[in-house]
């Protein structure tokens, strides 16, 4: 097998560590999506529990075949996995990659956890990948997923209308930020004051 770009790696952080996802991962992310029946938001992509194995069988075989790079969140202080992120449409030939699929049980929410994980992965794009652009992309009806993407200093690209079909055959405007090289280290700052 050749090295890729993107090689499983544990990203390490002071509350967080970001575990590549494993098949065992199945109970614990089942626990963390029913902290809020998080499933029933109809604009996103978190899985039931009927439906967290085969979603991390399609994430597994997504690293496999496209290089992307999917993570659980595991929490220092419980022990606990608390939500789940990825590394996903990975451009090695033009050094872009994208933060998606990101969910946190609702207790975490809105808390330090998500800013030191958007730290440790933006840190690993830019300082050992040599990433020249990090996207996120977000749901036009997610406002919350919105705000927090703008909080990071991820500026808006715009907005793709028609984008993509949600699952119940719904068509979806997607929203697209990015961060640059060259705004990284400003970000890098605001992210490590938020978290003091």
């Amino acid at each position: 097998m050749t090295n890729r770009w993107i090689e499983p790696i544990a990203l390490l952080g002071k509350h967080v560590t970001l575990e590549p996802m494993h098949s065992r991962h199945v109970p614990e992310l089942q626990a963390a999506a029913r902290d809020g029946q998080l499933w029933k938001l109809w604009y996103t992509a978190v899985p039931s529990p009927e439906q967290t194995e085969q979603y991390v069988i399609d994430a597994l075989n997504k690293q496999n075949q496209f290089g992307e790079l999917p993570f659980v969140i595991h929490e220092h202080k419980t022990n606990k996995v608390i939500g789940s992120t990825r590394f996903l449409n990975v451009d090695e030939k033009n050094q872009r990659l994208e933060i998606g699929f990101t969910w946190y049980a609702e207790t975490y929410q809105r808390t330090a956890k998500n800013t030191e994980t958007k730290l440790l992965m933006l840190t690993h794009a830019f300082e050992q990948l040599s990433s020249i652009a990090v996207e996120f992309r977000t749901h036009w009806i997610n406002h919350r997923s919105r705000n927090a993407i703008e909080r990071l200093g991820a500026k808006q690209d715009g907005v793709l209308r028609n984008h993509s079909k949600t699952e119940d055959g719904e068509l979806r405007d997607t929203v697209v930020y990015s961060i640059i090289q060259s705004e990284w280290p400003m970000v890098k700052k605001h992210l490590q004051f938020m978290l003091r």
